[in-house]
């Protein structure tokens, strides 16, 4: 009798060609669908430097390839997040840094402490810049209107002589000053702030390009473009104000400012333009499509009737304690002022706000479009619903007050 033959079940079985095959072609797919990936990811970062992002860069020399590469799709894909508020409020928290506490131990005080809410995302921000082991130790005063690349750079010492100031779109002079009077900068004062950006103060403004045609004594409302100023801790309101106007000539390119020109508006107009789409628009995606409806009622000869164009003569609010008072009335919407799209054809005499990029990019380049009118939509916040007639509108509107 022969004797059984037992086969080694642990004995690994060889490849024949077609599962060779198979093999490579699924690591040709996996390697096609991780550059494909890495391609799209680097098209991102490269469109969110192209767009101005302060921490778009290249990112410390310290990392190698494999990290440089994976850090820049991380902070591609939370760009937004990036350019957030750290917290809510606008007075200043004291935090205190001690010595030799190293950049996760900072970050893991931060959260509870309520100036930070992503503690990855900031570490991650500090390793790419390089800044991780460079955040110093002292008592900082930490605005919770800081990004994440603001509260970076303010705990390092390239920054430790300096104090950030954030202004935000849609953000009038009045608010603007209000702001400084309750943060107290540096040796910026409020009231000296206003007095010198609606002209009571001597202001020379020759430098500046983009104030050449600015009417003599007319307010600098529109040309103090909202952003991250480090300022230093002698500085007075002039050397803000000079700040703010450099940035505005920088930021606002020739490219911009000749796609406005080509659309019939002097900067100036289209600032007033770029304002009123501001405050009409909190969804940037949206603006475009405002910026068409108001120039298609600019060339029909139709009054903009822009609610923040009242709110903006109505001025502050005693009862909601804010500069642009929420539900208008019918008396406001009478006031006998040239800032009233209601009753006045054609733009207010100048801009109701300072506007950011967005919004002077959707004057620039509006959607085409046939539209005259939009309506708050009430099934999303901060979007409208669109029409090209008035028949159209007035549908839009009853179906929002009957929902």
């Amino acid at each position: 009798m022969k004797e059984a033959v037992h086969k080694n079940p642990y004995e690994e079985k060889k490849a024949g060609p077609l599962l060779w095959a198979l093999r490579l072609l699924l690591l040709f797919v996996a390697v096609t669908a991780c550059l494909t990936a890495s391609f799209f990811m680097y098209v991102r970062w490269l469109g969110t430097a192209e767009n101005g992002a302060p921490w778009a860069t290249a990112g410390t020399a310290d990392l190698n390839l494999a990290e440089r590469i994976y850090l820049q799709a991380y902070l591609a894909t939370r760009s937004e997040a990036l350019s957030e508020s750290i917290a809510d409020g606008v007075v200043p928290v004291e935090f205190v840094v001690e010595p030799g506490q190293a950049a996760s131990d900072i970050a893991a005080e931060l959260e509870p402490a309520g100036l930070l809410a992503d503690t990855s995302l900031f570490l991650n921000y500090l390793r790419y810049r390089g800044l991780d082991s460079q955040l110093e130790a002292g008592t900082y005063r930490i605005d919770p209107r800081w990004t994440i690349p603001d509260l970076a750079l303010g705990l390092t010492e390239s920054f430790g002589q300096e104090i950030a100031l954030r202004f935000l779109e849609g953000w009038r002079v009045e608010e603007m000053a209000a702001y400084l009077s309750i943060v107290t900068p540096a040796q910026i004062e409020g009231d000296a702030f206003l007095n010198i950006v609606q002209r009571r103060t001597q202001f020379d403004p020759s430098p500046y390009a983009a104030l050449e045609t600015l009417p003599d004594g007319a307010s600098l409302e529109g040309f103090l473009f909202p952003d991250t100023y480090r300022v230093p801790l002698d500085a007075d309101a002039a050397l803000l104000v000079d700040l703010m106007l450099r940035n505005f000539e920088q930021r606002v390119t020739p490219d911009l400012r000749a796609a406005i020109a080509g659309n019939g508006l002097s900067l100036r107009d289209g600032l007033t333009l770029a304002s009123i789409v501001e405050r009409e628009a909190p969804l940037a995606e949206e603006r475009p499509r405002v910026a068409a409806v108001f120039y298609n009622r600019l060339a029909q000869e139709m009054p903009l009737q822009a609610d923040p164009t009242v709110q903006y003569a109505v001025g502050f609010d005693e009862a909601s304690g804010s500069w642009w008072k929420s539900g208008l009335t019918q008396a406001d919407l009478q006031l006998p002022t040239p800032y009233n799209t209601y009753l006045n054809i054609g733009l207010p005499p100048g801009p109701i706000a300072n506007p950011g990029l967005s919004s002077l990019q959707a004057v620039a380049y509006p959607l085409q479009s046939n539209e005259l009118y939009f309506v708050a939509d009430c099934d999303g916040p901060g979007g409208h619903i669109f029409s090209e007639t008035y028949a159209e509108h007035l549908t839009n509107v009853q179906r929002c007050r009957q929902e």
